[in-house]
Formats: C-alpha cells, structure tokens, sequence
C-alpha cells in the first residue's frame, strides 16, 4: 500500500511542523551536498526556521556562492542595457590586457631579460624555476633517445632473425652455427661482421678523447 498524498499547505500543529521542517531540511541539505559531490556544481542553500534560526549548507563557502550570485545577477541585467553591456565587455577586455601584460613580463625575465627590479628571493625563485624546466626537458630528451635506442635494437634483431632464415635458406641448417665473417681492410685496420650476431645499442655519455699533439709523438719517437 503506497503513502497517500500530502496537501501541500501550512501544518497547523506546530508539533508536527517542527517534525516536518526537521525532517525536510535534512533532506534538502542531503541532496544539495549529493548534487554538489555528483555533478561538480557549486552550491549554497540557507534555510530559516519559523523560529528565525538560520541552517545552510555551502560547497566551498556561501560568501563566494553569493558573490558569484550577484556577479551573475548583474550581468544578466546589464546585458539587456546596450550601455551596461559595452562597459561590461570593455572591464573585460581591460582584465584581459593585464593578464597578458603579466604574462609577457614572466617571459622576458624567463628569458633572462628585465630583471633589474626583482630581489634576491625573486631571482632565487626564477633560478629554481628555471631548473626544474631544465631538469624536465633533460628527462624527456634521454626518454625519447632511450625509445629510439630501443626501437633500433627491435629492428636490429628483426633483421638479424630474417638474416638467419635466408642464411638457413641458401646454406642448410648445419651451417647455421658458423659465423659468417667477412673482413674489410680500412687504413690498415680489419673489420669483422658477424652476421650471427645481434647489434645492441645503449646510451652513453660522451667521452672526451685523447689528441697526441705532434710534439707528443716526436717525443714518444726520440724514447723508442
């Protein structure tokens, strides 16, 4: 058996009025707070009691809730004033002009430029920022190098296999073990490929090399 109908007017028993606002003011705070968590809206409700006590609920706080209501409140009227809405959209366009003032400003000293009006702590902040920017573009130029590393040596095993099966192709199977050498003679020097022999690459720093000047061997020379 479903619950009947309620007439909606004023409860003339003030016992049951005050079991009833108790009852639907937790009621109505419950799905204001729902609807604030649920759908990511931002919600200000505020409740008197017959008695004038006050009872609200707020998701970030109910002065914000009413500034931005009365915010709202007047655009929506200025809109409708041609007047209103030209010094509306020029308070904006004034905004707009110092945020990207602000943001040139923040470029040039990033790029080292205009800095004779910041203080030390300034400065110590700027250089801290700055290497964090640098130390984040360093990690993601040793992760790309590393992915290209890795994708050469996974084509590099992908031609070693396919030379592996048109070796066993032209030669049989019981030569597959033999290395197939071949030697190249450059400036005096033999080169061996192995053609059995996967190429693995691997980052590295660079290393500085050792130049003999010539007076450095014509001493060497005049020892031996």
């Amino acid at each position: 058996m479903g619950r009947g109908k309620i007439v909606i007017r004023r409860i003339d028993n003030s016992t049951s009025r005050q079991v009833t606002f108790s009852k639907r003011r937790n009621g109505l705070l419950k799905k204001a707070k729902e609807l604030a968590i649920l759908c990511d809206a931002e919600v200000g409700v505020m409740i008197f009691s017959s008695t004038g006590k006050l009872y609200d609920f707020s998701s970030t706080s109910m002065k914000s809730v009413i500034e931005r209501y009365n915010k709202s409140k007047d655009e929506h009227h200025q809109m409708g004033n041609p007047t209103s809405e030209v010094k509306f959209w020029q308070r904006e366009a004034a905004v707009l002009r110092q945020q990207l003032q602000t943001l040139q400003e923040n470029h040039r000293q990033m790029m080292g430029e205009q800095l004779s009006g910041l203080s030390i702590t300034d400065l110590q902040n700027l250089e801290n920022q700055l290497e964090m920017s640098l130390q984040g573009v360093r990690m993601k130029k040793d992760q790309i190098l590393m992915d290209q590393i890795q994708e050469l040596n996974r084509k590099g095993n992908l031609i070693h296999q396919e030379n592996v099966e048109l070796y066993q192709k032209v030669y049989g199977t019981r030569d597959v073990n033999r290395a197939n050498r071949n030697s190249l003679l450059t400036n005096g020097l033999a080169i061996v490929e192995e053609s059995h022999v996967p190429v693995h690459l691997q980052l590295s720093q660079p290393q500085q090399q050792n130049h003999d000047t010539p007076a450095t061997k014509l001493g060497r020379l005049q020892l031996h």
